[in-house]
């Protein structure tokens, strides 16, 4: 039998084992993203942006429709909703021909 005390801190325990660190973006990573953002804008295609939010990476898929440099974020248009991506929170960026 568990007692509910047990079972808290066994989530909290799982959580601490999901956690994944902020990767660290060298000069190069940075230049790269820049790169695939501008070239997913220009042409319409399928892009794939992961981000780095509270300990978890997540994976965005659609088309760039804008890119905001006056609120530093990217507009993603999935099939369901417009996404708005901070520049802060995207680790790689994949086009997808």
């Amino acid at each position: 039998m568990m007692l509910p005390e047990h079972i808290s801190l066994l989530r909290e325990w799982q959580a601490e084992d999901d956690y994944i660190k902020r990767p660290e973006l060298s000069e190069w990573d940075l230049e790269t993203i820049q790169e695939e953002l501008e070239r997913g804008l220009k042409m319409k295609c399928q892009t794939l942006v992961e981000i780095w939010s509270g300990g978890k990476l997540t994976k965005y898929q659609g088309r760039i429709e804008n890119i905001d440099l006056h609120n530093r974020r990217i507009e993603l248009q999935d099939p369901f909703d417009l996404e708005r991506i901070k520049f802060e929170d995207i680790v790689s960026v994949h086009i997808r021909y």
